[in-house]
This record gives structure tokens, sequence and C-alpha cells, in this order.
């Protein structure tokens, strides 16, 4: 048998042109052999082959539940929540005079280490010391607290462990 036209399809680059180079070497080839990249397609008309314009191509990602494609925002996200982690302090503080009721609570994953007990204290007392310094103005806005929250504990878990975990704190008013 003596196929017109040759592409080997399957592996990496220098698996297709290994596959070329031995089928030029046994001549199994009348016409031509053609080495493409995924997302590459070719056009065969009776005048013969060729290789158009390059197409997107590649990995499609979908999420359980759903068959759409998810974004590439999505994926680096998740990424970053595989490699960082997550923080979620909640903090209660009464809404008449802007003090916390109690000790905050700090719920993480994928960031603790060898010294996850002291992190967490340490995160509280920075979460604590956040709330008592910030003027009365400051208080009133849910948003501007929770925006130094954020900061002061990013900086502080920065510092200990080298990681940049998402950190979405939650205030509770009582």
């Amino acid at each position: 048998m003596k196929p017109k036209y040759f592409i080997p399809v399957h592996g990496e680059y220098r698996h297709l042109f290994r596959h070329a180079a031995l089928a030029h070497q046994l001549g199994c080839v009348s016409n031509e052999i053609m080495l493409v990249e995924d997302g590459r397609p070719i056009e065969f008309t009776e005048d013969g082959a060729r290789r158009l314009e390059p197409v997107t191509a590649g990995r499609v990602c979908v999420d359980s539940g759903s068959l759409e494609e998810i974004e590439e925002v999505v994926i680096r996200d998740r990424k970053h929540l595989s490699e960082d982690g997550i923080v979620v302090p909640i903090i209660a503080i009464d809404k008449h005079t802007g003090k916390m009721e109690s000790h905050p609570e700090i719920v993480s994953r994928g960031l603790m280490s060898d010294n996850g007990q002291e992190l967490i204290a340490g995160a509280r007392l920075v979460i604590m010391k956040t709330v008592e310094e910030s003027n009365a103005e400051e208080k009133s806005d849910w948003g501007v607290i929770k925006e130094k929250i954020r900061v002061d504990l990013k900086r502080y878990i920065n510092k200990q462990t080298s990681k940049r975990p998402l950190i979405l704190p939650v205030i509770l008013e009582v």
C-alpha cells in the first residue's frame, strides 16, 4: 500500500517527526509527508492537499454538572486557590458600638503548614488590632472594615508563609 499523503497524528512533535522520518526512510509514501500540529487543519481537494490557517484547539475544561466551557479566568482562579488556599475570617461586631463581640473565627483551606495554630492565633490578633484601630466612621461602613482586614491579613500571612491566599472577610452584625 502506498498512500498519497502521510500525516502522523499521535504524540508530541518529536514523535510526529520521527514517525514521518521513518515513513520517508521506508519509502512507503508516494507523494507527501505532512507534519502538522494540533489546530492546523488540512484541506484535501482534487488538486491536492494544503495546510490552512490555524484554528483554536487544545484542551477544553468543563465543570461538573454542565457541559459549558470554563473561562480562562476561572481556571486561573482555581489554580491560585489550589496553590495558596483560602482564608475566611468571621467577625461578629455590635452594630451600635462597633466593638467585636468575640474573638474572630478563622476558617482556612489549603494554607496550613507546621505552624498552623500559631498562624491562626497571629491572624486573630491582626484582625482584632485592625478593628480596634479603626475610627468610628470606618466602623460604620462594613465595606471599609472588610477591606482593611483583608489588606492587613494578606500582609501578615504573606510575611509568615510566603503565600497569597484568597481572603474573604465576613462581618456579622449583632
